[in-house]
């Protein structure tokens, strides 16, 4: 068995370069005719579509609930802070949604994801498309650590289960109709800034890992569009700035944008939307030059090299909030 690992750590590599070459025209001229295909083909229509939006009182999901809307859609939508859910209902049906519901519900716990699916289904007899966007924000990293796993784990618990268990939940109703699942990620998952973010990133990585194994799993019986979104102006994109100026030089997209982005991505059917597109670039920066990346990172944020002193606090754990 050692004998087998070390031949294919030496033949592999070149085999692989080799094939890559081989394949690299096929596959665009494949991604060429895809993009056509886009074009040519017209869009879903969302008219009297059924629409469930977590996290929908505000942010991203509050615009993608006007986006919906615009097009017509029923809309069932979810947060935890009922009061704003009403602000956003009656916008949602001035805009055109025919019919909107609000419903109150914590996506980290997984009687309140099957009591809001539940309740969708049973008002509108139907669910076409999930959008599990309910996430919380918290500008904080190892420094922070105070011995106390209760300031992280909510990150997780809205974040990667809070979509996990919904999706679990609605899964069935979605192979009926042959529906889509959102899910929105972010850019950091895969490109992590040195932004004491490192909890939210994991978090935001996890779901990457886990609908990409899930549309393998489900075989096109569901079809799944994998966000991963820049800096948004959103609480949460205005906090990291104010936590590092450096981030301000980063041009921000408007949750509206984005709203209006991730509706017609969905709508052509895509696996996958960066927003803005021009940071698909920063991707095969990080795979091909890590440690040009780190070294740029480092010099970046003022971030000392080993030999030097760690870098000392500058924030206290109790100044932030989650978002």
């Amino acid at each position: 068995m050692a004998a087998i690992q070390k031949l294919l750590n030496v033949a592999l590599p070149p085999l692989s370069f080799v094939l890559l070459l081989t394949l690299m025209l096929p596959i665009l001229l494949f991604k060429i005719l895809l993009h056509v295909k886009q074009l040519v083909c017209t869009d879903e229509n969302m008219e009297n579509k059924v629409v469930l939006i977590t996290g929908a009182a505000s942010g991203i999901g509050e615009q993608l609930a006007y986006a919906y809307g615009n097009r017509g859609a029923l809309l069932s939508l979810v947060d935890i802070r009922m009061d704003k859910l009403v602000a956003v209902a009656d916008k949602a049906r001035s805009l055109g949604s025919p019919d909107v519901t609000i419903i109150h519900a914590d996506v980290s716990k997984l009687q309140d994801c099957h009591r809001f699916v539940d309740q969708t289904v049973n008002h509108f007899g139907r669910l076409d498309c999930l959008v599990n966007n309910a996430g919380i924000g918290w500008v904080s990293g190892f420094e922070d650590w105070n011995n106390d796993d209760s300031q992280f784990t909510p990150i997780m618990d809205v974040n990667f289960w809070g979509s996990v268990y919904g999706t679990l939940c609605a899964i069935p109703h979605l192979k009926t109709s042959k529906g889509r699942i959102i899910v929105i990620s972010s850019v950091l998952a895969w490109f992590p800034l040195p932004i004491r973010t490192s909890i939210y990133n994991a978090s935001k990585a996890a779901l990457i890992s886990y609908y990409e194994t899930l549309r393998i799993e489900l075989g096109g019986a569901i079809g799944i569009t994998i966000v991963t979104p820049g800096l948004i102006k959103t609480d949460l994109g205005l906090r990291v700035i104010e936590e590092d100026e450096n981030m301000g030089k980063i041009p921000m997209v408007s949750a509206s944008e984005l709203a209006e982005s991730i509706v017609k991505s969905a709508c052509k059917g895509d696996m996958r939307l960066t927003e803005p597109s021009w940071m698909k670039v920063l991707l095969p920066l990080k795979v091909l030059y890590p440690q040009v990346v780190d070294w740029a990172f480092r010099f970046m944020f003022g971030i000392p090299s080993k030999e030097t002193n760690s870098r000392t606090k500058g924030h206290s754990l109790t100044e932030r909030k989650p978002e």
